[in-house]
C-alpha cells in the first residue's frame, strides 16, 4: 500500500514522502497514529499544492531577508561605553546592547541571538557585526563604539 507520510518516521521516510509499506503496517500503525494517509489521487494533489505553497512562502521570506540585509548594510549604529585611564575602554559592548541600539536607532527589531558576535566588543572604533537574517542571508552592520 502506498502511503503519504505526514510526519518523519524512523527507518521509513521523511514528511511528505510517498512510501510503499505492507497493508497491515499501514492499517495497524501508520494510519491510526496519524503518521500518514493513503496515497490517493486527491491526497497526492493536496500534497503537491502544500509543497508549492511552502516553496512560495520560503521564496517570499528569502526576498524579504535580502531586502532587509541591504537596508542594514547601508546603515550604521553608534554605541557608547565608558573610558578608563589613558582612553582605554572600560567594559564592553554585548549583543544585548547592540540589539537595543538597533531597535532605538534603526527602528528594527533584531533579536540578540541573530547577531554573529563571537565575543563582546572591547575597543573603540568601527566594527562589523554579522546578523543572520535567514539561513542563506547574512547582513553586515557597522557598529561604531565611542567614549561616553
Amino acid at each position: 500500500m502506498e502511503v503519504v507520510l505526514l510526519e518523519d518516521v524512523k527507518s521509513l521516510g521523511k514528511k511528505g514522502q510517498v512510501v510503499n509499506v505492507n497493508d497491515g503496517y499501514a492499517r495497524n500503525f501508520i494510519l491510526p497514529k496519524k503518521l500518514g494517509i493513503e496515497a490517493t489521487s486527491k491526497n497526492l494533489n493536496d500534497l503537491k499544492l502544500q509543497k508549492a505553497n511552502a516553496e512560495k512562502i520560503a521564496a517570499e521570506q528569502l526576498a524579504a531577508a535580502k531586502e532587509l540585509a541591504e537596508k542594514i548594510g547601508s546603515s550604521s549604529i553608534t554605541v557608547s561605553i565608558k573610558a578608563g585611564e589613558g582612553g582605554r575602554a572600560f567594559g564592553s559592548v554585548s549583543g544585548k546592547e547592540i540589539s537595543a541600539a538597533i531597535t532605538s536607532q534603526l527602528n528594527l527589531d533584531i533579536d540578540k541571538k541573530k547577531l554573529l558576535l563571537p565575543e563582546p566588543l572591547k575597543t573603540f572604533g568601527t566594527h562589523e557585526v554579522g546578523i543572520k537574517l535567514h539561513k542563506d542571508v547574512t547582513a553586515k552592520l557597522a557598529v561604531k563604539v565611542v567614549e561616553a
